[in-house]
């Protein structure tokens, strides 16, 4: 006898649409503990372990963009393109634009057939100074 499993909906909560309402508010990556306290200077009552579960589901379904930053946070962004794409993200001031990679997206094809996997995926964020930064 097999179950099958249904993924429950996602509830439409206040604190949820705070979380999202706040991420779309800006272009930059934010941690799930910068949303917190950015929800908290608002006025809005949303615990911590809220943001970080609201965030992650958000980022599951594909709203969000999530980022490991180079000091192993995840942080998350609204994003508009809802197909594979890249980040290049400036180290200070955190300023994001989105990249296609089209040849990183060939050599991670090419790499995979030939070690005899398939379906594989990657993640590919570069970080650096932009121009504002750089002086």
């Amino acid at each position: 006898m097999t179950t099958s499993q249904t993924t429950p909906p996602v509830r439409r909560t206040k604190q949820r649409a705070a979380i999202r309402e706040l991420v779309a508010a800006t272009d930059e990556f934010r941690t799930a503990q910068q949303v917190h306290d950015d929800l908290r200077l608002r006025g809005e009552s949303v615990g911590l372990a809220t943001v970080y579960r609201a965030l992650q589901s958000m980022a599951e379904s594909g709203e969000l963009d999530a980022v490991r930053q180079p000091e192993g946070e995840i942080a998350y962004r609204a994003c508009a393109a809802r197909e594979h794409h890249h980040h290049l993200i400036c180290r200070t001031c955190g300023r994001t634009v989105e990249i296609s990679a089209s040849e990183v997206e060939s050599w991670a094809d090419r790499v995979a057939r030939q070690h005899g996997f398939s379906d594989a995926g990657h993640e590919l964020e570069l970080y650096g100074l932009c121009s504002d930064c750089a002086d």
